[in-house]
């Protein structure tokens, strides 16, 4: 299948802090894949390299096969109509002087798509899609919900018929009660217009919903790769297995009871990462080696997996950390 999105030893450095440091990953067309990873790690900075709103360091980011990394804004202008991102607060994405009509047809204006008649019905069906009813394009974003301000983010995102979507947080500002309909309309939607999508977040719950693989991001690098079945059943990186055991499960009396993996310390600084790999400092399994000599990302077990790991053999084998009772 085609590949959407290749991001090739992708480094972003503001001055010494070290966001993004060597990052590959690949989209096929009409997958979601999904980014996880504590705050810090280097999600956002990702993603934002992927849609040229920061400049890159170094590296490559291909969509649909051209080379974007370093192209100029006259060069870059007309292949942003291929990828779009939506934000994580929708409060301050939107312009409140302009009313929504403007908002989710700007996108179709910029990039010259049809006459002004044309412009207002495909505004009117992409506000359908998201669920909002045409007398919206009225009113101003303070005028509407959280929820309803995300979804049209969504189809501003959407407007212009994107091949690539990045979706940053999208569901973390909004009250508990909208997450899981944003969720919903985020797969639908996809499933829908086949677009692929990147989808960055910290609630491993939502990732498990939305994405088939997921990518697994630690100071700046990535430390695990796999299907979203193999990785929640069988995590094979110390740190995707912390992080597995730290996720809120909706039972009560099953959250008082679990076990979880307790990690010592705090993540580093990216302004001075640790040598070596960057997660020994916290890790309880990890030899002299991990202290010195980076782990590639390599593949491993029969299911195309990719760990960052010296203490994982080329099937797949490796430690498993010890999980003790939570404390209350």
């Amino acid at each position: 299948m085609t590949a959407v999105l290749e991001v090739v030893d992708l480094v972003k450095h503001f001055g010494p802090v070290r966001a993004v440091d060597g990052v590959s990953l690949t989209l096929r067309a009409g997958d979601v894949l999904g980014l996880v990873g504590e705050s810090g790690s280097g999600k956002t900075t990702l993603g934002r390299c992927v849609t040229r709103l920061v400049p890159v360091t170094s590296g490559a980011v291909r969509i649909d096969g051209v080379d974007i990394a370093n192209l100029s804004r006259r060069r870059l202008r007309p292949l942003r109509k291929r990828f779009n991102i939506v934000f994580q607060d929708p409060s301050s994405s939107l312009n409140p002087r302009m009313r929504v009509g403007d908002i989710v047809g700007q996108p179709l204006r910029l990039h010259r798509i049809g006459d002004a008649p044309s412009r207002r019905q495909r505004v009117v069906d992409v506000l359908d899609q998201v669920g909002l009813r045409p007398e919206v394009v009225r009113r101003y974003p303070h005028e509407l919900s959280g929820g309803q301000r995300q979804r049209v983010s969504l189809a501003r995102a959407l407007a212009a018929g994107p091949s690539l979507l990045i979706a940053d947080e999208p569901t973390s500002a909004l009250d508990v009660s909208v997450q899981a309909s944003v969720l919903n309309l985020i797969g639908r939607l996809q499933a829908d217009l086949g677009f692929a999508c990147l989808f960055i977040t910290h609630d491993l719950a939502a990732v498990e919903f939305l994405a088939q693989r997921i990518a697994v991001m630690y100071l700046g690098v990535l430390v695990e790769v796999a299907g979203r079945e193999e990785l929640f059943a069988t995590p094979r990186h110390p740190y995707t297995q912390a992080l597995l055991s730290a996720a809120p499960i909706p039972d009560p009396s099953v959250q008082r009871s679990r076990q979880r993996i307790v990690l010592a310390g705090d993540m580093p600084s990216p302004l001075d990462p640790p040598p070596g790999c960057r997660f020994h400092t916290r890790c309880p399994v990890a030899v002299a080696e991990c202290s010195q000599v980076v782990p590639p990302l390599r593949r491993v077990g029969p299911a195309d997996s990719l760990v960052a790991c010296h203490l994982v053999a080329d099937d797949g084998r490796g430690p498993q950390l010890v999980a003790q009772r939570a404390t209350h």
